[in-house]
């Protein structure tokens, strides 16, 4: 009788967690209809009403950055691919300034329309208010949130940071910690 109620609940347990694991990948954000594009290291969603090329120049990846990285400028690249070789190219760059190389990562990054967007998916996800930051960056999801107003490199090096740091390490450091080196790769590309 023992071994069968250790059994029901080893089996209810497991009912429990599929539950909630389906309930978590059944998030809507909003950007199902979205544009979806899709590099070495991101897959990147922009609402309707992100234009890439605002994008493009607010990121500015320097032609340096791109060559110390090994990737070569081309003339005749569309919006979609400079942005996202910009995007893998920061990546790149991250990781030299961490030190911490990750290979296979595949990151989720998802351009919200404005900060409204942005605050309604941050109230669905923690059930408060985003108060002060332009974006944000969920583990759980592996997805980078942020605005078109503030795809800038100093804010978004910030929240690839925190993924690269995410996935670096075996056991997670500290809030704290994983801030500090944040700030650190923030403060790098503010130098620049």
């Amino acid at each position: 009788m023992l071994f069968f109620k250790k059994i029901y609940k080893i089996i209810l347990s497991v009912i429990l967690f599929n539950l909630f694991i389906l309930e978590a990948s059944a998030f809507e954000d909003g950007f199902g209809h979205s544009r979806r594009w899709e590099s070495r290291h991101f897959v990147v969603f922009l609402q309707d009403e992100v234009v890439p090329e605002v994008l493009i120049r607010q990121l500015d990846i320097r032609p340096a950055d791109e060559l110390l990285a090994g990737r070569s400028s081309q003339e005749d690249y569309s919006a979609q691919n400079e942005l996202l070789d910009m995007l893998d190219t920061l990546f790149i760059k991250i990781c030299n300034i961490l030190d911490m190389q990750l290979y296979s990562f595949q990151g989720t990054i998802k351009i919200c329309k404005n900060t409204q967007q942005l605050n309604q998916i941050y109230k669905q996800l923690f059930n408060k208010e985003l108060e002060k930051l332009s974006s944000f960056y969920v583990y759980s999801l592996n997805t980078i949130y942020i605005t078109q107003q503030d795809f800038k490199l100093p804010i978004l090096g910030h929240e690839v940071a925190h993924a690269i740091i995410s996935h670096y390490f075996v056991v997670q450091p500290s809030v704290k910690i994983q801030e500090i080196l944040a700030g650190y790769v923030e403060y790098q590309l503010r130098k620049k």
